[in-house]
């Protein structure tokens, strides 16, 4: 990757629908506890993640202590956006595997907080997503989605993204299979039509 964006390192403001400024910015140490809470909130409230069982503050720090150590040299952004001086979302970009054949591949993942949701948050998360992924010369993002998250599904896609295939099956919850959906967006080359 190329640019390290430092801790804290605010990208960009705005407002979202419901009139309420949002800090789009990098992940920093303070945010842990913020983090923590993000993720459990995620979890309890049973929504389309990988994660089914709520986090330790131990296991958030480690996570965190890696987030933050993959973003100084260079390999993963993390970021979070921040309304009232609360984070209720975070994201991430990374190379998908140090593998040649790979090399070009970025995945990223988003996740928003209920009540935080449908004003905006998200879009700005993933076009920021893509303008980096852009910038460090990756070729290809994608990532896997829940068959059911519905919601996740359309926003990709009114930003560009396309299932690109279906792994029947792929994911366990709640004692039911459901499809796991790849996406994908392919990045232009600089000067190239879109």
């Amino acid at each position: 990757m190329c640019r390290v964006i430092k801790p804290g390192a605010v990208l960009r403001v705005f407002r979202a629908r419901d009139g309420r400024e949002v800090v789009l910015r990098a992940l920093r140490w303070e945010d842990l506890d913020d983090m923590l809470d993000l993720i459990n909130s995620l979890i309890e409230e049973r929504a389309y993640i990988l994660m089914e069982e709520k986090v330790s503050r131990r296991k958030e720090a480690e996570w965190l202590g890696r987030a933050l150590a993959r973003m100084e040299n260079g390999d993963a952004v993390y970021l979070v956006a921040e309304v009232g001086g609360r984070v209720v979302a975070g994201a991430e970009l990374s190379r998908r595997s140090e593998l040649p054949c790979w090399r070009h591949v970025a995945d990223i993942v988003v996740m928003v907080r209920q009540g935080y949701r449908r004003i905006g948050i998200g879009t700005e998360l993933v076009k920021t997503l893509i303008d980096l992924a852009r910038e460090r010369g990756f070729k290809l993002i994608h990532f896997p989605v829940f068959e059911r998250n519905v919601a996740a599904r359309r926003l990709y896609s009114k930003l560009g993204f396309r299932e690109v295939g279906r792994i029947p099956k792929g994911f366990y919850r709640d004692g039911e299979f459901m499809d796991e959906i790849l996406m994908a967006m392919e990045l232009p080359e600089p000067g190239d039509q879109a």
